[in-house]
């Protein structure tokens, strides 16, 4: 990630994330909630359910890291042939979620939203013929690098993300070296057509399968909040901290106004 395209880093409330979601075309039908509690029911009680996925910046601390490495030295390549055509070589079904490699410098929160909306129940909300439909129509048959490349590429999902920058209650951080902010990542937690909670962060090195969930169980049900976002909590904990800052919304029906 050298010279490269970079974005205004987008703050993860739900004011800019639903605006960027209609911009690019993800149905009124959903919505996405400020999470306020993990454990405290009636803290989530504003939220409709099923919540079909979790977007979160999680700060990069040491604790994580260090699994973070420990976990990509897996590999991935299951998920995308190896021929890049589309031919399924290497697998007789589509792969379970569309993921997306991160080379755009601060797209982490744009692309975090498009992993949310594109996969598992979401993707039914998706309106016809829109950006966010031919984002995924495209992106389905192609290999690893050749699917970064086209998000790369997209003008209407660059200029999605310009129309949205500005938006929100902060200010946005500064860049990086490289155009990379090492100071937060964010992760999508969405629960796949095939039952599973994949979390889905473009720095990584593909999409990681935390584990089979019920049929009843959504993104906030506590297996779910487990395997993943409490996971990364823990992590943080059992290495000695006591404040891990995170912001949480989640992607869900539309409840009534």
């Amino acid at each position: 990630m050298t010279t490269k395209k970079i974005f205004v880093i987008l703050e993860n409330n739900p004011e800019v994330m639903n605006a960027l979601a209609a911009k690019l075309g993800l149905s009124p039908d959903l919505a996405f909630y400020d999470v306020w509690s993990l454990d405290e029911p009636s803290l989530l009680a504003h939220i409709p359910r099923p919540a079909h996925a979790l977007l979160v910046i999680v700060p990069l601390t040491d604790a994580w890291n260090q699994e973070r490495e420990r976990e990509d030295v897996a590999d991935y390549s299951y998920y995308y042939d190896k021929e890049g055509d589309g031919s399924g070589s290497e697998h007789k079904q589509p792969p379970p979620v569309i993921w997306f490699k991160q080379t755009i410098g601060e797209a982490c929160g744009s692309i975090g939203m498009l992993h949310c909306a594109i996969n598992g129940a979401a993707a039914q909300f998706i309106v016809p013929s829109s950006a966010l439909d031919k984002i995924r129509t495209d992106a389905l048959p192609l290999a690893m690098d050749d699917r970064a490349q086209m998000l790369y590429d997209s003008q209407p999902f660059e200029d999605a993300h310009a129309s949205v920058a500005a938006m929100g209650d902060t200010v946005a951080p500064p860049v990086g070296v490289n155009g990379v902010h090492t100071g937060q990542h964010f992760i999508a937690f969405v629960k796949g057509d095939d039952g599973h909670l994949w979390e889905l962060e473009g720095s990584r090195r593909g999409p990681i399968d935390r584990g089979q969930l019920a049929e009843d169980e959504d993104v906030l049900s506590p297996r779910a909040l487990e395997l993943g976002l409490k996971r990364i909590i823990k992590l943080d904990q059992d290495a000695g901290s006591k404040d891990l800052r995170f912001s949480c919304t989640a992607l869900a029906p539309r409840g009534e106004s």
